[in-house]
């Protein structure tokens, strides 16, 4: 059976398995804080619809209370452990079900099962928040086992944490010109990638959001990180077919169990 993979831009992708949707980090404006968007449209109302939406952790560009506002009564919500109390908007959103998870936790949407697994990232609410939840990633099980890395750094375990995946959905850049040990570069999204060994994987977060008025510093942090990680992909995991996605382009994978 396919599974189809659509990519809005930033960290927001759509999975369709099973006959779900399921929607990561949604984020639906051209403007957040001193953000802007560079490339790509904003995502149409087509790209509101979910069964479930997942969110790996607190930063402002990944839980957008806003953006989450836009989805359909009844949307389920997954977000870290101890979100409530680190975001208060999020108890506005009463047509939701949000449901808290930490690692190893799963979660049961009509046929997928979603399983919470670890990453490498500072879960507080910046800047200003001192309460902490953990970042994560999610694994999504149907026809497909699909990873949806989050924002991330590599850590030791990563492979055995997440476990056999079809589909990897890895972070390769950022939206600034410098990326600490917290997150995935192309180098590093490619060493991930090697040691995960999915059957397909999809770049993103990269070459949407900029700092306004930092066009002209280190611009090829933000046109090439998905170029780099194809390159640097087919050196490190060469049985990996990876695609590279635009703005609002999908994917259909096959497969097969």
């Amino acid at each position: 059976m396919p599974v189809e993979l659509t990519w809005w831009g930033h960290a927001t992708c759509t999975v369709e398995d099973s006959g779900m949707r399921v929607l990561t980090d949604p984020l639906f404006v051209r403007r957040l804080a001193h953000l802007r968007r560079r490339r790509g449209a904003v995502p149409p109302p087509d790209a509101w619809r979910a069964d479930v939406a997942l969110v790996s952790h607190l930063h402002a560009d990944h839980l957008h209370v806003p953006s989450l506002a836009r989805l359909a009564p009844g949307t389920r919500l997954l977000v870290p452990r101890g979100a409530r109390r680190a975001v208060p908007g999020l108890r506005r959103l009463g047509h939701l079900e949000l449901t808290e998870v930490a690692p190893g936790d799963e979660t049961i949407v009509g046929d997928l099962r979603v399983r919470a697994v670890s990453a490498r990232h500072d879960g507080r609410r910046l800047p200003v928040g001192r309460h902490r939840a953990p970042a994560l990633g999610y694994v999504v099980e149907g026809e497909a086992r699909t990873y949806f890395a989050g924002d991330t750094g590599l850590f030791d375990g990563m492979e055995r944490e997440v476990g056999p995946v079809d589909v990897a959905l890895l972070p390769v850049g950022g939206w600034g010109p410098y990326l600490g040990a917290e997150h995935l570069d192309a180098g590093r999204a490619a060493e991930a990638l090697a040691r995960l060994a999915p059957r397909t994987a999809v770049p993103v977060h990269y070459g949407t959001y900029w700092p306004i008025g930092m066009d002209a510093v280190r611009p090829h942090e933000f046109h090439t990180p998905g170029e780099e990680f194809v390159r640097l992909s087919a050196l490190r995991a060469p049985g990996v077919a990876v695609h590279r996605l635009g703005h609002g382009e999908s994917v259909r994978v096959e497969v097969a169990r």
